[in-house]
């Protein structure tokens, strides 16, 4: 019959193989993070390419194809490898699901490309055909953190989700700035969703702040210069105060377009950092694992050479000196006995306190994606029922906890629970 310590042991394999799991997940993750970044680059160059006629950045673009066809083809091996192991992932599921909503969209980026090369593509419908694929991304990272089972790995998969959302909102910023610039002219729809773009990439930064380490915070405030951040904050508002219609200079928007890149690339040095320390944090708990992992099989095969079994001294008082307490004091003649079996008793006794200290600190972790998902499902909710946008749906709930002095995810919880009085199509 198995012993206590027997199942220990294999509670640690479990834990190995969940950490393991985590690696090739973690891996994924940043791989998605590379080709969503060389996505985002095509993005902006596709938009000066089709709002300038097919004269501006039509070489660039072809280059930066090549790089996204590599790219994509290391997100695709990732896919493969999840679900070749598919029984050991524990949020099959929905990260599955995610998967096979962005495959799709990963196999009609080439007749997409062919039409934006014959300039048979409006510049707002590549723009939003690139940010649905994006999207799909992005939720693969998402169903990543949600079902990572370490508090640590958690914590900075959440953190990466939002820097990596909070990078592709500054992404359709470049886009929308420079579709404006080029086109030599803005409208108030387009300053609307310019400043909400603005709104949404502070949220999520913050957020990353929030559950990233203090080295990674430094190094995000670190790669923003403030000579940076001023001419960007300049070109926005030429183009966001002034009145909807004024003209705009077209030769800004090489100058828009180089200054948004070179701080997305900044954001993309950060974004590298935070996947070789996810990538890090998992060979170091995995190591830590295996390693007590080869000790509870030593200390198993111990236990059964000396015929002894840890559950005699379980209703024992251990004496607060008993580390130097003889084993023939315990009342045992063997040179292990007793202080091995206890031995044994504690080490269930600190993973049980380790395992509940785990789980109470993902819960505090996923509720933060759980806030997310609420906000997210109350918009789509708003945006359904009383035909908004999306940025109007989020202004919607957002001056609502405002004026009622409450959390967005408060406001959006309510909305939600008011789901069956909302009209289908009701106008504002």
């Amino acid at each position: 019959m198995k012993s206590g310590l027997s199942f220990l042991i294999a509670a640690l394999r479990c834990e190995i193989n969940e950490l393991e799991q985590l690696a090739r997940t973690s891996e994924l993750v940043g791989t998605i993070g590379r080709l969503v970044h060389a996505l985002q680059r095509e993005r902006g160059l596709t938009n000066v390419l089709l709002a300038s006629g097919g004269t501006r950045f039509a070489a660039e673009r072809q280059a930066q194809i090549a790089v996204c066809l590599e790219l994509e083809e290391a997100v695709r091996q990732g896919f493969d490898q999840l679900e070749a192991d598919a029984s050991r992932v524990g949020n099959g599921t929905r990260l599955f699901s995610r998967i096979a909503w962005v495959l799709p969209g990963l196999d009609a980026l080439p007749d997409l490309r062919q039409r934006i090369g014959a300039l048979g593509v409006p510049p707002a419908d590549a723009t939003n055909a690139f940010v649905k694929l994006v999207a799909g991304l992005l939720a693969v990272v998402f169903e990543a953190a949600d079902g990572a089972t370490d508090p640590e790995i958690s914590r900075l998969l959440v953190a990466m989700f939002n820097f990596m959302q909070g990078k592709e909102f500054a992404g359709q910023e470049r886009a929308c700035g420079a579709a404006a610039f080029t086109s030599g002219r803005n409208d108030s729809a387009r300053q609307q969703q310019w400043l909400h773009l603005i709104e949404s990439q502070e949220r999520c930064f913050q957020v990353f702040v929030d559950f990233s380490s203090a080295e990674l915070g430094a190094r995000w405030l670190a790669s923003q210069p403030a000579a940076r951040l001023a001419e960007l904050e300049r070109l926005r508002r030429i183009a966001c105060a002034a009145p909807a219609g004024v003209a705009l200079d077209p030769e800004l928007s090489r100058t828009w377009f180089d200054c948004c890149t070179h701080r997305i690339d900044s954001m993309k040095t950060v974004e590298e950092s935070l996947a070789a320390e996810l990538r890090e944090r998992c060979d170091t708990k995995t190591a830590h694992a295996r390693a007590e992992l080869q000790g509870h099989e030593d200390l198993l095969a111990q236990l059964q050479q000396e015929g002894g079994s840890e559950s005699t001294a379980f209703f024992d008082v251990i004496p607060p000196d008993s580390a130097t307490t003889s084993p023939t004091a315990l009342g045992t003649g063997s040179p292990y006995g007793r202080q091995l079996e206890r031995s044994i008793l504690e080490m269930v006794q600190e993973q049980s306190q380790r395992l509940q200290a785990m789980s109470d600190e993902l819960d505090t972790v996923r509720a933060t994606l759980n806030e997310r998902k609420l906000v997210e499902r109350a918009k789509g909710l708003l945006m359904a029922h009383r035909r908004l946008s999306e940025e109007e749906a989020h202004k919607m709930l957002r001056q609502t906890a405002m004026s009622q002095n409450r959390r967005v995810v408060d406001v959006a919880e309510s909305v939600l629970s008011m789901a069956e009085y909302l009209p289908i199509g009701k106008q504002n």
